[in-house]
């Protein structure tokens, strides 16, 4: 017997599982060990980054991995982690494919929701001021500050789409399997560890704050991911299609959440591939 609708056709566990990927990524452990490791390597070639502090927090800084290139664009990464988890180190994958062609990449710390007491509105402002301070700041690592692109996977899209709505001067984003109205997971066991607000569910859902969107935003997401996940993914471009803002949206085929975001450290990979492209570096 069939239980009631809670969100959309969703009864209560099918909405549940459909914001949580372990549920639809039977190898999610293993890809979220590779991104530690490959950015272990990556280190080792690359050397450690240069890391600048953008509040007073020890935890409020930011990895940079150089280019040589003078004057060079930047790229910002928010991670991902169900807002509850993640650190920079973890996410330095993708500096070498795109410090190669070019570009800077900077990679952001941030309190996940846990250590906020469950104040999603503390990491959104974290991510705001650490951006301000990419932009501001780009020329002390030889960085152009009219040339900042921000990308992000998972909860870190969905706060690189909040950052699209609060009036930075970034040149574009490319967000991959995020979320972008915060009705679905407030509805959802996400609220165990989150304290929703309605306050919060407004000024967060990106979707709802269309007419600052001002820069090309790409959106990715993969055929294997919950359903919510392509749903939210597409609904926002539909919407900002809608509202007549530039919008590229990339289904990619075969690709479940994990292995969407360890795309990005690859140039033929659909996350890779939309970075580089966006930047102008192929």
């Amino acid at each position: 017997m069939s239980g009631p609708k809670v969100f959309l056709d969703y009864e209560q566990k099918a909405l549940d599982d459909a914001y949580d990927q372990a549920v639809y990524a039977a190898n999610r452990d293993q890809v979220i060990a590779r991104f530690a490791s490959a950015s272990r390597v990556t280190r080792q070639h690359l050397g450690e980054p240069q890391r600048f502090a953008y509040g007073k927090s020890a935890l409020e800084g930011l990895d940079v991995y150089r280019t040589r290139r003078p004057d060079a664009p930047v790229n910002v990464f928010i991670h991902g982690g169900a807002w509850r988890a993640g650190l920079a180190r973890d996410y330095a994958f993708p500096a070498e494919m795109l410090v190669s062609a070019g570009s800077h990449f900077a990679v952001l710390d941030f309190n996940n929701v846990l250590e906020a007491g469950g104040d999603l509105m503390v990491m959104a402002n974290q991510v705001r001021r650490a951006v301000a301070w990419v932009i501001d700041n780009a020329r002390q690592f030889g960085g152009d500050p009219g040339r900042v692109y921000v990308s992000g996977t998972s909860s870190g899209a969905h706060l690189g789409g909040v950052v699209a709505t609060s009036g930075f001067a970034v040149k574009g984003y490319v967000l991959g399997s995020g979320m972008y109205d915060l009705r679905g997971p407030r509805l959802s066991k996400r609220s165990s560890y989150v304290a929703f607000t309605d306050e919060i569910e407004d000024a967060l859902s990106p979707q709802r704050h269309l007419s600052r969107v001002s820069a090309p935003i790409v959106l990715l997401y993969g055929s294997l991911e919950t359903p919510e996940f392509q749903r939210q993914s597409r609904d926002f471009a539909a919407a900002l299609q809608k509202a007549g803002k530039q919008v590229e949206l990339i289904a990619a085929e075969g690709y479940n959440h994990f292995e969407m975001t360890e795309t990005l450290g690859n140039p033929f990979g659909p996350l890779g591939r939309a970075v580089l492209k966006q930047m102008n570096l192929v």
